[in-house]
């Protein structure tokens, strides 16, 4: 970082999101990129995203797309329903 750089505030999405039951989950790193656990598989789906407004585009490290937007606070994630995990 230079001094003319300063640092800014991550994206509101930035975070963990998770499934109701908890088997998914979902981490928006600050650098772009996402990993998404399933169960005990750790990092089963990597990648990167860009956020346009409410709506989020995907492209995992295999080339694979998909979508998802931001309604309400709740992040529906093509058939997926994720919530914002609660920090303690």
């Amino acid at each position: 970082m230079t001094s003319n750089d300063t640092p800014r505030d991550p994206h509101p999405y930035v975070g963990m999101w998770v499934t109701a039951d908890g088997f998914i989950r979902q981490e928006l790193l600050p650098n772009g990129r996402y990993d998404e656990a399933r169960g005990n598989r750790r990092s089963a789906y990597t990648g990167s995203y860009t956020v346009t407004g409410n709506h989020l585009d995907y492209v995992d490290d295999t080339g694979f797309t998909a979508t998802g937007d931001v309604r309400d606070g709740v992040l529906f994630h093509e058939h997926l329903v994720l919530y914002r995990e609660s920090r303690p």
